[in-house]
């Protein structure tokens, strides 16, 4: 395991599927970039790159499969992701502003739309950019605490 002021990289491709995404989610998460997390940032960086890689696999490549390609670059205070794929672009060449569903009673609590949400509320620097057929998503995660 990597001390938290020396830097640490992890690239990880897998198939955009759904079982893929849950294998390819637990080999980051042992990775060295994320391995010596505290608790609490080891649970917001499951959330965001689960939340990221699930919207690969439902939008990027709603029309066809392919892979996807995980960085991860540990810094003293962030780990940086970079996530590619070559799936269909983003609406409006941008990620969704990522507003709460209007939440009505519990009963009719909505399944879904809070990706965004949570993706742009646990993690900072977001940028979204299309060059040529590749999607590149990149993001950092804040890290307040390193296991010892």
């Amino acid at each position: 395991m990597c001390a938290p002021g020396l830097l640490a990289l992890t690239e990880l491709q897998f198939p955009a599927e759904t079982t893929a995404v849950r294998e390819g989610l637990a080999r980051l998460m042992a990775s060295p970039c994320l391995q010596g997390l505290g608790a609490e940032d080891r649970g917001t960086a499951e959330v965001v790159l689960a939340e990221a890689l699930n919207n690969v696999v439902e939008h990027a490549y709603a029309r066809w499969s392919g892979d996807v390609l995980v960085t991860l670059r540990r810094e003293p205070t962030q780990v940086e992701v970079r996530i590619t794929d070559h799936g269909l672009p983003m609406p409006q060449a941008s990620p969704p502003q990522g507003a709460l569903p209007e939440i009505g009673a519990f009963d009719d609590l909505p399944e879904g739309g809070f990706g965004w949400f949570l993706i742009r509320s646990l993690a900072r620097e977001l940028t979204y950019r299309r060059q040529g057929e590749r999607n590149e998503l990149t993001f950092a995660i804040p890290v307040d605490n390193w296991e010892a």
